[in-house]
Parts: structure tokens; sequence; C-alpha cells
């Protein structure tokens, strides 16, 4: 049986949703789970401290170790400060999920710099800013596991939506950050990963119990990726309905990067424009084309 005793978990954004569902799997498993969220509502704005204490108290009353965290993550100091708390109180710090976010729509004419701001900044500047804080410690124990969050909507474009190039960006970085860290964590014993969820929360305008799409269906995943017996590294785990697919990009082994891509050759546009159906490699073809010589 998988086991979180002993470990000490922060998760963001989890005091309803998702978020709510990862920190409950964590405690029902043994872990100390501090329960952040600032009670932002959907715009991402404002602030409840009610909504992370209900979430600890909700799992105290189950019978599992929680603390509600309320304060903000919007900056470098606020991370440092929640993170460092938590080491200091608790003496160690195993496992990071940022799971903290909000969905907005703004099509690129009507795009404002407060609004992508925002998004880049909760989206991409919080989970640097907490994966730089809890480095040191995890660094130490010679152990860590973060989880970041990114999206379908980002990763695809049969299922990009008009209105969240802002949304996209910060998710698209997520996977960026999440090859780097991955990286330089291998030496440490800290594996950072991403899940793409697929849930019906109040991002959904949905309340209360979902009747598919569930949230806890999620969460066996998630799990996984920070769990003691998990070495992956740099993936990204789409999951939904209670299924799971871990996907990264891998470069193919014949090519010697960055002088020889293995590729097409053209020497002029008008090569490419000639050959762009050579060029232009649809992931799907390429899959299929695999699957037929199997």
């Amino acid at each position: 049986m998988i086991d979180f005793s002993n470990r000490v978990a922060l998760v963001t954004g989890a005091g309803r949703g998702l978020g709510f569902a990862y920190a409950m799997g964590l405690a029902e498993r043994g872990a100390t789970v501090i329960v952040q969220d600032s009670g932002t509502d959907t715009a991402g704005q404002g602030g409840d401290p009610t909504v992370a204490e209900a979430a600890a108290a909700r799992i105290l009353a189950a019978g599992g170790k929680a603390f509600a965290a309320s304060g903000a993550i919007a900056s470098r100091e606020d991370c440092a400060a929640l993170v460092g708390g938590i080491v200091v109180d608790h003496g160690r710090l195993d496992v990071l999920i940022h799971n903290a976010g909000w969905v907005g729509y703004q099509a690129i004419e009507a795009l404002r710099p407060d609004f992508l701001d925002r998004m880049m900044g909760l989206g991409v500047e919080t989970p640097l800013w907490l994966a730089q804080a809890a480095w040191p410690a995890m660094r130490r124990q010679g152990y860590g596991r973060i989880l970041l969050t990114t999206s379908d909507r980002a990763i695809y474009p049969e299922h990009a939506q008009e209105g969240l190039v802002a949304y996209a960006a910060a998710k698209m970085a997520t996977i960026g950050i999440v090859n780097i860290l991955a990286r330089e964590g291998r030496e440490h014993g800290i594996a950072v990963n991403a899940i793409s969820p697929v849930a019906k929360t109040r991002m959904w305008g949905v309340e209360g119990e979902a009747d598919e799409l569930r949230p806890d269906a999620v969460v066996p995943g998630a799990l996984y990726l920070v769990a003691p017996v998990c070495d992956a590294s740099g993936w990204v785990l789409r999951a939904s309905n209670g299924q799971f697919v871990a996907t990264r990009a891998v470069e193919a082994a014949e090519v010697a990067y960055p002088r020889d891509l293995a590729a097409t050759s053209a020497g002029t546009v008008e090569d490419v424009a000639a050959l762009w159906r050579r060029i232009a490699v649809d992931v799907k073809e390429a899959r299929a084309s695999v699957e037929d010589t199997v």
C-alpha cells in the first residue's frame, strides 16, 4: 500500500474541488497536509480565510492531519514565508502540489496587461517561487515531489478555446518549468511532474457533487506522482474520468541536435512551400505510422 505517513505536503488551492480532493487523498494515506487556499472567487480575486479553514476541518473530522493556510501566494515573499513556516513548524516538506488557478477569457484584441499579469503570476511565477522556497529543504532531505498543473486546453489544438490565450500561455510555460526542474532535481532525489486534469468543479460552474468527471477520479494519478514509490520525473499526466496517460516530448534517436534534425532539407522558401506536406508531420499520422509498423 502506498503510504504517506511522516510526510508533509503542501497543496495550493486546496479548499475546494481538485485541490481538496488531493489534500484529502494525501491525508487519508497518512500525510500531514497544509491546505493552502486564499479563498478567491472564480476570477482569482478577493479572499476568504474560512475556505481553507473549513477544508482543513473536514480533513480533521475524517481522521486526517491538516493545517489551514489562507495567506496569499502572489509574490516571492509570500511563497517563501509559507514554505519557510511549514519547514519550521514540521521540520520538513516532502510534497508540493500547485493546484491553485483560475480560468479567464480575453480574446487577443481585448487582452489587457493586468489580466495577463495576474494569469502569469499565479500560473508561472507562483510555482517557481514555491519550488525555489521548497528546494533547499528537499535537497537537504535528498527527497522531494513537486506536481504542477497544466491543461489540455493549451497542449492540444483540438481542445483550444477562443479567449484562453493568457491561460494557455501560463499552462504551456508549466511544461517548460517541469522539464528544467526535473533535470535540476535529478541528483537530489527531487521528482517534478505536471498533471493535466479534467474535472467538473466551480471553474466549470459546477457546485456540489459532479455527475461525471469527478475530482476524486483524478486523485490516484496525482498521488502516484508525489508518492515515495514514484521515480518518474519530467512527465505530463493527463487525467480524466479515472483514466490516465503520461506523455512527454522525446527527441528521435537519429537526431544530432542542433545541427542535424534528421528532417527534410530545404534551401529556399520555395523549397519549404513545395515540401510542406512532408515537413508538417501530424502527431496523429506519425503515431498511426508507428503503430502500422509494429
